[in-house]
């Protein structure tokens, strides 16, 4: 099953709202497989306010942040969550490494794949791309707990 869907049913699924929300638009999902998300970064992020007003680059952390939201809507999608009120958690990062600055006018895509499941416990390798060039990566883990 292959399906895009937008920032509405985005939020359905996540519980982040401005200014945290990090992806725009799902461009392909097929559960427990892989997502394909987008995130148009502009100017108007709060982010380049500080990060830095001079030369504005949207921070690693951020771009690593919405892979993960990305992997969370694979995972709420794929293990049928999103009815159950749960919310997904961050457990760990490894093998995290930036390639490239993302800034104003960037397109990120993002590519979140499964790597394997344990019970309420998976891990997901996803990949952050501008222009078809690799900017980010990492190695992701989360659960799922109970929301309030």
């Amino acid at each position: 099953m292959d399906n895009a869907f937008d920032i509405q049913e985005i939020m359905k699924l996540l519980p982040h709202r401005y200014p945290f929300i990090m992806i725009d638009r799902i461009l392909k999902l097929t559960p427990g497989e892989k997502v394909i998300a987008l995130k148009n970064v502009t100017i108007n992020e709060p982010f380049f306010q500080g990060h830095f007003p001079e030369n504005p680059i949207m921070p690693g952390v951020l771009i690593i942040e919405a892979m993960g939201q990305a992997g969370a809507v694979l995972a709420a999608k794929s293990l049928d969550r999103e009815s159950h009120g749960q919310l997904i958690y961050f457990m760990g990062m490894d093998k995290v490494k930036f390639r490239k600055p993302v800034t104003p006018g960037d397109q990120l895509i993002f590519e979140v794949k499964f790597l394997k499941q344990r019970r309420n416990v998976f891990k997901m390798s996803g990949t952050a791309y501008v222009d078809k060039n690799v900017v980010a990566q990492a190695e992701l883990m989360a659960t799922f707990g109970e929301g309030k």
